[in-house]
């Protein structure tokens, strides 16, 4: 394993509190159940999905992915600041928060995701995830770094939208890491157009206060207790904002346009310094991440 990969300063007893509301536990085992069995519903339901033609298929995710958070108990909103494009792909980057990033993405610019190589050996979600058009990378090795940046604007080139948490981790919303700029230099490749889109959330409450902790998925966080945390947490909503496309025309470099969409996404501020460690290519890819990542 690497030891280039970021990890954010985020732990789960520092930055994952929910000091608001709570549900009483069985109403919050119900929601656990629901959200998990359409989450098994999504995943049992690919091999069928992807029989379906391209606008039938996205338009099944879409609503499946609006739903999911939904049946956790999260309440979303969406804003879209610009038109979506009517037809072609480009590269989808957003800040990377929770699990719950993965269907609220999904639920507005539905594409391929990257995971880690790993995924494609494991039982059951790794064959499904190829299904589902995944794009494995080997993250844990600084010299497959050009091939998965040739792998990703092929896929650019296909027409094909590419969807990306370039962090490198999950961070708790209360401050984010630099966006890496591999990604963006297969942008530039393929001439595709890069989509920032900003996640939010919020308590009910306090719509435009701190970040809500709940739904933070950081450092060593177990999923199990991650999920028991979001459905217990009452009032949390997730805020969803697609920005302004940025044209890759290479211009300003990979690096340029790196910083341009992570001003986009998390305003102009210096990015928190992450910790160095292998730990990241675990966090940035975790399972309910790599079906659909």
């Amino acid at each position: 394993m690497s030891t280039w990969l970021p990890v954010a300063p985020c732990t789960p007893d520092g930055c994952a509190r929910h000091t608001a509301a709570v549900r009483a536990p069985l109403p919050a085992a119900l929601l656990l159940l629901a959200g998990c069995a359409l989450v098994l519903l999504g995943v049992a339901c690919v091999p069928l999905v992807r029989l379906l033609g391209a606008a039938r298929r996205e338009q099944l995710v879409r609503r499946w992915a609006r739903a999911v958070p939904r049946a956790f108990g999260v309440r979303v909103t969406v804003r879209r600041h610009a038109p979506e494009p009517a037809v072609g792909g480009g590269l989808v980057v957003a800040n990377h928060i929770s699990w719950l990033d993965v269907p609220l993405i999904a639920s507005v610019l539905p594409g391929r995701m990257l995971a880690k190589s790993e995924i494609r050996r494991w039982p059951l979600l790794g064959p499904l995830a190829a299904l589902g058009g995944t794009l494995f990378i080997d993250r844990d090795r600084l010299r497959a770094l050009p091939t998965a940046v040739r792998t990703v604007a092929t896929a650019l080139r296909s027409g094909s939208r590419v969807v990306v948490f370039p962090e490198g981790s999950t961070w708790c919303g209360r401050g984010g890491g630099a966006f890496r700029p591999a990604v963006f230099q297969a942008a530039i490749d393929a001439g595709a157009t890069v989509r920032p889109v900003r996640i939010a959330y919020r308590t009910a409450a306090h719509a435009s206060g701190p970040a809500a902790g709940a739904v933070a998925f950081v450092g060593d966080d177990p999923l199990a207790a991650s999920l028991w945390r979001v459905v217990r947490a009452a009032g949390l909503t997730a805020r969803v904002d697609v920005l302004a496309p940025i044209p890759a025309n290479g211009e300003d470099g990979r690096r340029a346009l790196a910083r341009r969409a992570r001003a986009a996404v998390l305003g102009s501020a210096e990015p928190l310094r992450p910790r160095q460690t292998a730990v990241a290519s675990d966090r940035a890819n975790r399972p309910a991440e790599s079906v659909h990542h």
